[in-house]
């Protein structure tokens, strides 16, 4: 068996599973960030370590046996740093999704040419060495996730991250091999407190905080878990992960980007893993808001009762009755990457009903869907033969018909909720030799159902909406990070 760490961004789960990646314990735990003031999102390092150590113990208890091995899967670039003699935080750990560092990405593109976004790493540890007491006198350690629980529990001794999470810090050079130099002076970010970088399928010290010391085997980002845990690792196999957000990941190659920069249709490179010293490439395409739409039905509007309850209502009327929605309750993500686009509804009537609505909400985040992947296809220049899914809107059937049709492909629907679990898990047993090849992971992907397309949508009235939606807030929309 395998333990499975899977921390989100608002919840963490602690899961055993067994060599067929299926769960047989679990613990969850809350560990909701903070917003002490608008666009700062904080939490506590040292209470998330107690919390995660406390779930796992739950889980290894509930499992009744030893396990081989251990795999983290987590949010990337959220950043913590500390002392490397104490241990302890030097602050609070600031989320992927803090915005206190904008300023400082503006100034990083206009006075050193570098493209870094807020949402990345690299300035958020300089804020906070920035903003350390002492930080030049005193011995201190960066981490993202990853490298902060691998820290806890190996009682201190491993400083390490995985070139999945270290790709996403803005930190790391453009063939993934190393740290970028350039960035860490025009920062003022001294070597020393960077992690090591090691694969993200690999051994890499043991557990000792934990029941056995069982080793670490596996650090990866939760997108490439999710993309590993759906069997998308042959050049051209493709997921979008529907969470608060949705993410488009597709697999490359072994060929490394020129550079790390945004390419033409609006995604990055990411390293979809690592094994054996090789990475293995793909790039990202980003919704910003996808789940949030319907939250917004369920807690702003009062128009659902529960998420789940969309599917239902949605199902009641054929078609959204000419309506159309937009779902940029936060911007455009790609292809147009316009933080100045918002939500927006158009062609409602008199007629217009309730179930109008939350059908159109459904069916504008499927019509995002496809504009992902358009823009993956258009930059790798891979066609994506099928579309697999995660996440929770994964499991709303009314949606994933609208995804297919969007798409105009099959869509299979993942057997599990967290396929990020299941990739850390496999990661972890290819290590300690369970598996005997990437390629076992697309063996192992059984999907929970094949959703075929039945019908299209008015792409031109798409575009036209997306386009009004574009632009409500100009300065906004000005902001260009890479």
């Amino acid at each position: 068996m395998i333990l499975v760490l899977d921390v989100g961004t608002t919840t963490l789960r602690a899961a055993v599973v067994d060599d067929a990646l299926d769960v047989v314990a679990v613990a969850r735990r809350d560990h909701p960030p903070t917003t002490p003031f608008p666009g700062l999102v904080e939490f506590d390092a040292a209470e998330l370590a107690r919390t995660v150590l406390d779930a796992a113990g739950e889980a290894l208890a509930a499992a009744g046996g030893p396990v081989a091995a251990v795999g983290i899967t987590n949010q990337r670039a959220s950043t913590v740093v500390w002392d490397r003699t104490t241990g302890a935080p030097v602050g609070p750990a600031l989320g992927w999704q803090d915005l206190r560092t904008v300023m400082e990405c503006i100034v990083a593109k206009s006075e050193h040419g570098l493209a870094l976004a807020p949402n990345q790493s690299a300035t958020k540890l300089a804020w906070l060495l920035q903003n350390t007491p002492d930080a030049n006198g005193r011995d201190l350690c960066f981490g993202t996730l990853d490298t902060w629980l691998v820290w806890v529990l190996s009682d201190g001794s491993l400083h390490v991250t995985d070139h999945t999470n270290a790709a996403v810090t803005g930190l790391l050079q453009a063939d993934g091999r190393d740290w970028n130099p350039a960035v860490l002076d025009a920062l003022g970010i001294p070597a020393s407190v960077l992690p090591q970088l090691v694969d993200s399928s690999g051994i890499v010290g043991r557990a000792t905080a934990l029941p056995g010391a069982p080793p670490i085997s596996a650090l990866v980002g939760d997108q490439q878990g999710s993309l590993v845990g759906q069997g998308c690792v042959r050049p051209g196999r493709a997921k979008i992960t529907f969470g608060t957000g949705g993410m488009l990941d597709i697999c490359q190659g072994p060929q490394a980007p020129a550079s790390g920069a945004r390419n033409e249709h609006g995604t990055f490179p990411i390293v979809a893993w690592s094994h054996n010293g090789q990475l293995t490439w793909g790039v990202e395409a980003i919704m910003l808001s996808a789940g949030t739409n319907v939250e917004w039905l369920r807690e702003d509007l009062g128009l659902l009762a529960t998420s789940a309850e969309s599917h239902d209502v949605a199902a009641t009327v054929a078609d959204t009755g000419g309506v159309v929605y937009v779902p940029a309750l936060l911007g455009l993500g790609t292809p147009q990457w316009d933080y100045g686009a918002r939500g927006a509804l158009f062609g409602v009537t008199r007629g217009t009903e309730r179930a109008h609505v939350v059908r159109a909400v459904l069916e504008g985040i499927a019509q995002r869907g496809g504009d992902l992947v358009a823009a993956a296809e258009g930059d790798t220049g891979l066609a994506i033969q099928t579309l697999r899914v995660d996440g929770g809107m994964s499991q709303n059937p009314t949606f994933v018909q609208a995804l297919a049709d969007a798409t105009a492909r099959p869509v299979e629907v993942s057997p599990t909720v967290e396929a990020t679990t299941r990739g850390a898990g496999f990661l972890a047993g290819l290590a300690v030799g369970m598996f005997g090849s990437i390629d076992d992971a697309d063996q192992a992907w059984t999907p929970a159902a094949v959703v075929e397309p039945r019908g299209t949508f008015d792409q031109q009235r798409w575009r036209d909406a997306v386009a009004r939606a574009g632009h409500w807030f100009p300065e906004l929309s000005a902001l260009e990070f890479s």
